[in-house]
């Protein structure tokens, strides 16, 4: 009888739930709890789960609820899941000088969602010491502002905070209600913009700029256009998302007394400026998200579902998938049968990828919304701001976690899971590819559409 081996989507998935299930049963020791009591497993799980999963949900305030044992299981959940567990996996294998095989070298190539084995080692190495160098200055910068306030504690905060923003899981040690108090704070506004679009925009895009300006140096032309196509796509989709969101909730918050009302013209620019940022799957926020307008909510309730940038630590379907879909969109519109941004024609195979995956995604968002609705009298638009917060790992919410009932905590968990791991590792992993032997293809027949 043949013994079926797991395939590489498939340790992937369990690589996360079981450090999940590590950091649960840490988290219910009495130590981690501030009050020496052992924490429920439910919220130990869910704390284990939205850190991992780089979310930010929480139901109880970590600030208060956690001692510093507690805060460190935390933070390390965090980094793990923001790198990747088998992204980790490999860096200490290289630290060891453990020769890596084919099938590692498969597991990352799934796990950073790439079409080549070609320099996955060299990339890692890359990956990590990038990863804590950026964190390490995003530290440093806080330090200025934490120092100050809060004396020797403000180092660990200042390191907390840089890694939760970096990976962009939003949690936070700082207050029960985020970064509320440093609304109108330069310094942490611009360090905590910095770092989620540092982590989201992808680590394809930190190693292809440079590359790029050095050859604009020694071919005397515009940077971009040496960009690959998969850069110049997020690139533009991020500063596109961002400025756009940044305006439409200036406008639609302009005059609410209880957001930036109160506040100046620059004020009212920085605090947009900074919500625009945060539902790219960071979930830190300076304004109560329960108080913005409809418009606002509805506006980044897309902000959300789109994310960050493929191969990054942030969430979401991802820009380059929302724009391939767009795009594909606009070519079908026009009667043409190939694909093309930036003069280049994607592929079918990508096109199909991006369908996948926001398809898959959205049936994520429906069916959890369905069953959050089910168990809660919230009023709708909480529950789906809450569901979309969880599918794409943001971790904003509308003062809507808190009050979860068991059974709403344990549907959180489980689309905070899926959203984390990813659709289109999901649909590999419960639907195995059969190839076809013989080529024979079925026959074709056309259909009616719209």
């Amino acid at each position: 009888m043949k013994t079926q081996r797991l395939s590489t989507t498939h340790i992937i998935l369990l690589s996360f739930l079981i450090v999940i299930l590590l950091g649960t049963l840490l988290l219910m020791l009495p130590i981690s709890a501030a009050d020496g009591k052992s924490t429920s497993f439910t919220d130990a799980l869910f704390t284990a789960t939205t850190s991992t999963c780089v979310t930010g949900l929480v139901v109880t305030p970590t600030v208060t609820a956690w001692s510093t044992f507690g805060h460190v299981v935390i933070l390390l959940l965090i980094q793990i899941g923001g790198l990747g567990v088998i992204t980790i996996m490999s860096a200490v294998m290289s630290l060891l000088h453990r020769k890596m095989g084919i099938g590692d070298r498969l597991l990352l190539q799934d796990a950073f969602n790439l079409n080549s084995l070609a320099g996955l080692v060299r990339l890692v190495k890359k990956v990590v010491l990038g990863t804590l160098l950026v964190e390490g200055v995003g530290a440093l910068l806080y330090m200025t502002v934490f120092v100050p306030e809060m004396g020797l504690k403000g180092v660990w905060v200042s390191v907390f905070t840089a890694v939760s923003a970096f990976c962009n899981a939003g949690i936070d040690i700082i207050a029960e209600n985020s970064l509320y108090n440093y609304a109108l704070n330069p310094v942490v506004n611009a360090v905590t913009c910095a770092l989620i679009i540092v982590g989201g925009i992808g680590y394809i895009v930190w190693w292809d700029v440079p590359r790029a300006c050095r050859l604009a140096r020694r071919k005397k032309g515009w940077w971009f256009r040496h960009l690959t196509l998969h850069s110049k796509i997020a690139i533009t989709a991020t500063l596109a998302l961002i400025l756009v969101g940044a305006a439409l909730i200036l406008a639609f918050e302009y005059n609410n007394p209880q957001t930036i009302g109160a506040y100046t013209l620059p004020q009212k620019i920085e605090v947009a400026l900074f919500q625009s940022v945060t539902t790219r799957t960071a979930g830190f926020a300076t304004v109560p998200q329960e108080h913005l307008t409809n418009a606002s909510a509805l506006t980044c309730l897309l902000l959300m579902f789109v994310g960050g940038s493929p191969v990054g630590t942030a969430g979401g379907i991802k820009t380059v998938t929302f724009v391939t879909i767009i795009a594909s969109a606009l070519s079908s519109i026009r009667g043409q049968e190939d694909t093309a941004l930036f003069g280049r024609r994607l592929t079918k195979q990508a096109v199909g990828k991006a369908v996948a995956v926001a398809g898959t995604s959205f049936a994520i968002l429906f069916i959890s919304t369905v069953a959050l609705a089910a168990v809660t009298d919230a009023p709708a638009l909480d529950v789906l701001y809450e569901t979309v917060s969880a599918t794409a790992t943001v971790g904003l919410t509308r003062n809507l976690t808190a009050t979860l009932s068991t059974a709403g905590k344990y549907i959180i968990i489980a689309t905070m899971y899926l959203g984390r791991v990813g659709p289109i590792s999901l649909a590999i992993a419960f639907n195995r590819h059969r190839s076809n032997p013989n080529g024979i293809k079925d026959p074709t027949e056309e259909i009616s559409v719209g």
